[in-house]
């Protein structure tokens, strides 16, 4: 199955094209300008580069969040308006998930960091389990010592907060914090193909409609709509459940 895969979740944009388990393509840039700007170049490139036309791909998959809220509104719009205009199944991932996969062969848990800004992070800890490389939950948001409460053991951390609060988390844990090499920190478009794979066989795949952000945290607006006690504007994905194979068998 040929796949396209998008992650703007961050301030890099990474675009791949994977046939069932062989990466075709993969095309990454840590630019940090709008993701609206390269999306579409970087997709256009990888099939120019692959020898394929945009009909040949059989899915799409993308990161649906935690991540910056514009970022995944734009990879959001560009892979359901391809969904719909090439009848292609649709999955979305986590971000976390995505972020910590790399690192699944660590012996003890890892902790996914992404800034979410405001000197909080957005965070979750995965660890071997029976069940495969697993969550301990869902994906949280709060201060650098929130992710870092309940660690009793030695930890990897990866993403762009490890190398941000890497001082603090190194006073808190001491010789427990590890760190990623920083060719881990970024999102790969490759593996969150690689994590949709098992995801198109579902039913919620073939419905790119329903795939909504996975925000975690209210957006400003939001949050000052629901801080009035006005209802939730209309066409809103608040208190709507996020349809992904995240948590699946990946």
């Amino acid at each position: 199955m040929k796949v396209l895969a998008v992650d703007t979740a961050t301030r890099s944009c990474s675009v791949a094209i994977v046939d069932q388990e062989r990466v075709v393509c993969e095309l990454t840039l840590g630019s940090g300008k709008t993701h609206s700007a390269d999306l579409l170049r970087l997709v256009e490139a990888a099939l120019t580069t692959a020898r394929m036309d945009i009909t040949h791909i059989e899915g799409l998959a993308l990161t649906i969040g935690p991540g910056s809220f514009t970022g995944l509104r734009i990879g959001l719009g560009v892979v359901k308006g391809l969904a719909v205009a090439l009848d292609r199944r649709v999955v979305g991932v986590s971000s976390l998930k995505a972020l910590a996969h790399p690192c699944r062969a660590w012996p003890g848990v890892v902790c996914p960091l992404l800034d979410a800004r405001k000197g909080e992070v957005y965070y979750n800890h995965f660890a071997l389990r029976a069940g495969g490389f697993e969550a301990d939950g869902p994906d949280a948001v709060g201060p650098v010592e929130q992710a870092l409460a309940g660690i009793d053991a030695t930890c990897l951390f990866v993403g762009d907060a490890a190398r941000i609060y890497r001082d603090r988390i190194t006073r808190i844990l001491g010789r427990q914090a590890r760190f990623a090499g920083a060719g881990l920190d970024f999102i790969r478009a490759s593996t969150v193909a690689e994590l949709a794979l098992t995801g198109f066989g579902q039913p919620a795949a073939a419905e790119p409609g329903r795939l909504v952000p996975h925000y975690v945290r209210k957006s400003e607006a939001e949050a000052a709509v629901r801080a009035e006690g006005a209802p939730t504007p209309s066409g809103s994905t608040l208190g709507l459940k996020i349809i992904d194979n995240s948590h699946g068998s990946c």
